[in-house]
C-alpha cells in the first residue's frame, strides 16, 4: 500500500509514518519545516523528503491513501491536488480507525492524564509480554515509536485527544475512533480557540460517550465532579465503572501505595498520578491482567517523558520538567511536588505558552493554580502572544490572574534563565512547568545548575 503524508514532520505524524514503513507500507512525504527528533527519525529510515516544501508533482493516481496532518493548511498545494485527483484523504485518527475496525479499541481520554494513563497500561503490557498496537503522545522506556500497528495484535490502545482531526475535518480526535472500552480523566475546559465556551467544550466528551460500540465499556474517574455527572447522566447502552483515587502515604520522599498485599513503594507520585493509576488498573483489568500483575509491573513505571519527568536530583534538591499548561493540571503537579518534598522549598516555574493560556479571558481559570509553591514564577512571550494574533496581556493581567502578590514575572528568555541560574538550589525542589521551552531553554544547563 502506498500512502503520502502532507505534513510529515509533527510528532504524531512522523511516528505513524515510522510504524507504517515499519509494517511494509511504502511512505513517502512533505513539509515545510522538520525539526529533531522527527527529522533525525524519518532520516534513518529513510523517510525524510529531500527538499522541504510542498510539492504537487508528488501527489499522483497510484497513492492509496493521503494522511493528512494539522499542520497543513486547507490550500496546501499537495491537498488540492490530491482533492483534484479524488484520492482518498484521511486525518490522523481516521487513518489509525481504519487499521484497527477488526481490533477491540481501547481509547484514553479527558483533558488531562491521558498520556500518563495510555503509557502504564502500555507499559504493564509491555512488562508482562503482552503484544498490544497503541498509539500514545509521549515517548516510552523501551518502546521504539509512538505509534505501533499490525494485522494480528487482537488490541489497539489509543490515546484519545479532544483536539479538531485535520484543517479538513473539525471534528475531534476522540469522537473517530468507536471505543469499545474507553476511559475518561477528568474535564477541565482548554483548547478555548476551539471550544469557546465551557459547556461547548463538555459537549465533546458527551458525544464521545456516544461513540462507544453498544455493550462496551466506559472506565471513568469518579472524583471528577463534570466526568461522572457526564457518565452518569448518559443513556448509552454500555456498562459503567468507576474509580477513585487509592490509599498511599508519602515516607522520607518515597510514594507507598496500599494494596491488598500491603505498602508497595512506586517510582512516581502525587495524588494525580496515583488517580491515574487506579484508572490504568482498571482498563488492564478489562483487557486480562490481573490485579496482583498489574501492581508487580507498575512499580517498576518511571513515567511518560515530560510528565513530572525529574532531570536532575542529588542528596538536598531535585528538578521536574513537565508538560502541565492547564490550570487543573498545573495545580495538581504543583501540590504534588510539594507533598513529596515538604521539608524543601519549591521553586515552580509555569510558561504560558498556548493559545488558552495566552487568552485574557481564559487567564482568571488560573486563580490559585500555583498556591502550593513557595516561590511561584510565571513566564510569557509577548511575541507568541502576537504570532498567536491574540489580544495583548499585561503583567498586572497575569498578576491579577493567579492572585498571589509575591508572583515572579518574567517576559524575556534572557531575563528568565539569569534569574533561574541565579538561584540556590540547596534544599530546594525545582519544577518548570511548559508544553514549550521558556524561549529556548537549554534543560541540559538546568541539570548542571541544580546537581
Amino acid at each position: 500500500m502506498r500512502v503520502h503524508f502532507i505534513a510529515i514532520g509533527g510528532a504524531a505524524m512522523h511516528n505513524l509514518a515510522l510504524a507504517l514503513h515499519e509494517k511494509g507500507y511504502q511512505v513517502t512525504g512533505s513539509d515545510d519545516i522538520i525539526f529533531d527528533p522527527s527529522k533525525g527519525r524519518l532520516e534513518a529510515k529513510g523517510l525524510l523528503p529531500e527538499s522541504f516544501g510542498w510539492f504537487p508533482d508528488k501527489i499522483s493516481k497510484d497513492i492509496d491513501a493521503i494522511i493528512l496532518g494539522m499542520h497543513a493548511k486547507n490550500d496546501n498545494p499537495e491537498l488540492v491536488r490530491a482533492e483534484a485527483l479524488g484520492l482518498t484523504i484521511y486525518s490522523y485518527p481516521e487513518f489509525l480507525y481504519e487499521q484497527s475496525k477488526h481490533k477491540t479499541r481501547v481509547v484514553i481520554g479527558g483533558s488531562h492524564g491521558k498520556t500518563t494513563i495510555t503509557s502504564m497500561i502500555l507499559h504493564v503490557m509491555h512488562y508482562h509480554e503482552k503484544e498490544v498496537d497503541y498509539m500514545v503522545g509521549a515517548q516510552l522506556e523501551g518502546f521504539d515509536t509512538m505509534v505501533h500497528l499490525t494485522e494480528e495484535n487482537d488490541f489497539i490502545v489509543l490515546e484519545g485527544d479532544e483536539y479538531l482531526s485535520s484543517p479538513i475535518d473539525r471534528r475531534p480526535k476522540f469522537h473517530l475512533y468507536k471505543p469499545n472500552i474507553a476511559l475518561l480523566s477528568g474535564i477541565a475546559w482548554d483548547h478555548i480557540n476551539v471550544f469557546p465556551t465551557y459547556q461547548n467544550y463538555v459537549e465533546q466528551f458527551e458525544i464521545f460517550l456516544t461513540q462507544i460500540t453498544q455493550g462496551g465499556a466506559i472506565v471513568y474517574n469518579q472524583e471528577d465532579r463534570e466526568v461522572a455527572k457526564v457518565v452518569e447522566s448518559s443513556t448509552s447502552t454500555i456498562k459503567k465503572y468507576p474509580y477513585q483515587t487509592p490509599s498511599y502515604k508519602v515516607e522520607g520522599g518515597e510514594t507507598l501505595l496500599e494494596t491488598p498485599e500491603g505498602p508497595m513503594p512506586i517510582e512516581v507520585f502525587g495524588k494525580h498520578t496515583i488517580n491515574n493509576l487506579e484508572g490504568a488498573r482498571w482498563i488492564c483489568q478489562l483487557m486480562g491482567v490481573d490485579q496482583d500483575d498489574f501492581y508487580e509491573a507498575i512499580s517498576t513505571f518511571k513515567g511518560a517523558s515530560k510528565r513530572l519527568e525529574k532531570i536532575a536530583e542529588n542528596s538536598t534538591s531535585v528538578a521536574y520538567k513537565d508538560f502541565a499548561h492547564s490550570p487543573s493540571k498545573v495545580k495538581a503537579t504543583t501540590e504534588a511536588v510539594k507533598n513529596q518534598y515538604p521539608d524543601r522549598e519549591l521553586l515552580a516555574c509555569l510558561e504560558l505558552h498556548t493559545y488558552s493560556s495566552l487568552n485574557p479571558e481564559f487567564l482568571k481559570e488560573y486563580e490559585g493554580a500555583l498556591d502550593a509553591a513557595d516561590i511561584a514564577v510565571v513566564f510569557y512571550s509577548p511575541h507568541a502572544v502576537e504570532i498567536k494574533k491574540l489580544d495583548p496581556i499585561s503583567e498586572a493581567q497575569i498578576a491579577q490572574a493567579f492572585k498571589r502578590d509575591d508572583l515572579v514575572i518574567y517576559t524575556d528568555p534572557d531575563a528568565f534563565k539569569q534569574y533561574l541560574f541565579a538561584q540556590q538550589f540547596d534544599n530546594k525542589s525545582l519544577l518548570l512547568m511548559s508544553s514549550g521551552n521558556y524561549g529556548g531553554l537549554d534543560f541540559e544547563e538546568v541539570q548542571n545548575i541544580v546537581t
